[in-house]
């Protein structure tokens, strides 16, 4: 080979290995895709009005049974307590499914426009039809509990996994929270080409424990656990905080409404100041929720 080749085959390989890290940093299934920067945190967040997704303490529980398994029935509440609302838009990708990217407004106005991940699913409830909601919005999980209280193996999930994204009830009004609801319904229109979900600053999508899927199957399970909701798992939507997702209450199995002698049982963890109005729920069949 010629000494000006032989020169310049480390230059090659040098940029080569350049293009090559930039193409899988970049690319869908890449490392650095798969955990991008999160503008909120990033170093131009204070120019973003970026949400903090939180879940209110799992309330109103009770023993149901569902296709011959027992099952701990919850009321939930999907809440934004940030400086920006959460907004989804989607845009058709298949029969029951769009893709869709986050929304972060900008204090100047206009907004971030991101891909985060984030899937549409057209969803059929029992007795009320079909709605597009947000795939992988939260979680219910039950843990083991070790002795101290703190959570240990997760040892069951719940069914439901897909939320509307909607301002139904006004928990916490704030300066930076609308009076009235932005995004007041699930969308039902089976030919929508394009849906925006979205909960506000101050605003709760909130599902009564009655509610379909609300339930995590505890048959045959003796002891302390914690049940635990978690919003956004997989991490779809940037927030300013993401340490403050989940939420938490100690149950005794079988449950007969108290967790008397489990360990940490005086305190359900919540990111919520105590007796703040977003950790009051309604009864079952009470007042306050909607279809979807």
């Amino acid at each position: 080979m010629p000494l000006r080749r032989l020169a310049l085959a480390p230059l090659a390989a040098l940029v080569a290995s350049l293009l090559l890290s930039v193409q899988v940093s970049g690319a869908p299934g890449g490392h650095a895709a798969a955990d991008p920067a999160n503008p909120c945190t990033g170093p131009h967040a204070g120019r973003l009005r970026c949400p903090d997704i939180q879940m209110g303490t799992p309330a109103n529980l009770y023993l149901d049974h569902y296709e011959g398994r027992t099952v701990l029935r919850a009321g939930n509440n999907l809440k934004n307590r940030g400086e920006g609302p959460i907004l989804l838009r989607g845009k058709r990708t298949g029969k029951r499914t769009m893709s869709a990217r986050q929304h972060i407004y900008r204090w100047d106005g206009s907004r971030l426009v991101v891909k985060t991940g984030a899937r549409l699913y057209f969803k059929y409830i029992p007795g009320q039809g079909h709605y597009w909601k947000w795939q992988d919005a939260a979680r219910f999980e039950l843990w083991s509990l070790n002795p101290d209280g703190t959570r240990n193996t997760l040892v069951r999930t719940g069914p439901k996994v897909i939320y509307c994204l909607r301002d139904l009830q006004h928990t916490s009004p704030s300066k930076h929270s609308p009076r009235s609801r932005v995004f007041p319904a699930c969308n039902k229109d089976a030919g929508k080409r394009r849906v925006t979900l979205g909960t506000s600053v101050g605003w709760s999508d909130v599902y009564p424990s009655q509610y379909y899927q609300q339930w995590i199957d505890v048959t045959g399970l003796r002891g302390c656990f914690a049940y635990v909701h978690r919003a956004d798992p997989k991490n779809h939507v940037w927030e300013s905080f993401e340490g403050n997702n989940d939420s938490q209450r100690i149950v005794r199995l079988p449950w007969r409404g108290s967790a008397r002698g489990c360990p940490g049982a005086g305190r359900a963890k919540s990111h919520s100041r105590p007796g703040a109005p977003d950790e009051i729920a309604s009864p079952p069949g009470g007042g306050g929720y909607s279809a979807g």
